[in-house]
């Protein structure tokens, strides 16, 4: 087989596209942009994303489709009141929104019709922001060679946000009129207001960090975990475990947060095995969470409940040493389980 010799392509990622191809000769056009689903190999051509995602790349797309739920349930808890009986509907529905979505967009994702992606394997920064790296051979005309490099990790985000909104426009709706009794008028429609402000900061989001976001989403996982566990024990007034026992939904809540921390991203049955020695290690620290009362937690609560510098000076003082293990157990926790999750 003879392939057709040009001059090589300047630039990252610009290459030549296939043109046409027989058992003895395959003929390349002009150097330029790629068409969405290829991207460049080493030598310069346009070769079509065969390889199906990595775990790695699995879990970040869960973390941006976690995004809209969580926001989702934070909303509807803020705005439902504590004695809506509305809320549980909402938290379903919601559920239900954004799952349905996500099926939807793997349907009509390439291949379609399946649950099932091709995708290109990311292999560095720079692949998320190919604009960036158009070349100018004459320093006066530039090549534009803009593609989906990293494709569909970067546009499959944008296409879920918009079946969510979908679904949430015209699911949301009907359900809070028939059931949101127990809320005012101008009370029922806040949560889905809500939704209208976020959506649009998420696609932001994933337009402009969206290659940040994939080399940094487990620790923001980590992090986020641990703040909002305190934020969350502070604003229930959790102090024993006594009192984290008194509600089932303190429980779900806590497990929840351990559940989303991202495991080992092993195949198989080492898998399996990552989640159990994760939540082994985490064990400990689950049961000492309650009483272990972290200094951020109890910041947020003088904010809140409006106590006195110097009765929150002895108690933050009183909890540092305590705090320090916590906090020495729960990054060792980190360093290890994060050892293995940086993509290649």
């Amino acid at each position: 087989m003879t392939v057709d010799i040009q001059p090589a392509c300047l630039g990252l990622y610009c290459g030549k596209t296939l043109k046409y191809k027989n058992d003895s000769m395959e003929i390349y056009g002009d150097c330029g942009v790629c068409p969405r689903g290829q991207r460049t190999n080493v030598q310069k051509y346009c070769q079509p994303c065969m390889e199906s995602p990595e775990l790695y790349d699995w879990l970040y797309l869960g973390f941006m489709a976690m995004l809209p739920l969580v926001l989702h349930w934070f909303f509807i808890e803020w705005y439902s009141g504590k004695k809506s009986s509305s809320a549980l509907f909402q938290h379903v529905t919601a559920l239900l929104e954004c799952g349905a979505a996500a099926l939807v967009t793997l349907l009509v994702s390439d291949p379609v019709g399946v649950l099932h992606i091709r995708s290109c394997r990311v292999l560095m920064l720079s692949d998320w922001y190919t604009m960036l790296y158009n070349p100018s051979p004459d320093y006066v005309t530039t090549v534009h060679c803009t593609h989906e490099a990293v494709y569909p990790l970067y546009t499959i985000v944008f296409i879920y946000y918009a079946f969510c909104l979908v679904l949430m426009m015209l699911l949301r709706p009907l359900l809070v009129k028939k059931i949101a009794c127990g809320l005012g008028k101008s009370d029922r429609f806040k949560s889905i207001y809500a939704a209208l402000y976020f959506f649009p900061i998420l696609t932001v989001l994933q337009a402009v960090g969206g290659g940040l976001l994939y080399y940094a989403f487990p620790y923001i996982v980590l992090v986020l975990s641990l703040v909002t566990l305190a934020v969350y024990m502070s604003a229930s007034e959790i102090e024993s475990f006594k009192d984290l026992l008194a509600r089932k939904k303190r429980l779900v809540v806590l497990f929840s947060q351990r559940a989303l921390i991202p495991p080992r991203p092993e195949s198989g049955p080492e898998l399996y095995r990552g989640v159990f020695k994760l939540f082994k290690a985490s064990l400990p620290s689950l049961c000492h969470t309650p009483t272990r009362s972290l200094p951020a937690a109890h910041i947020w609560g003088i904010a809140r409940h409006g106590v006195r510098w110097r009765y929150a000076r002895e108690r933050f003082l009183a909890k540092s040493q305590e705090a320090l293990l916590f906090h020495l157990n729960n990054y060792m926790l980190i360093k290890y389980h994060l050892s293995s999750t940086r993509p290649p």
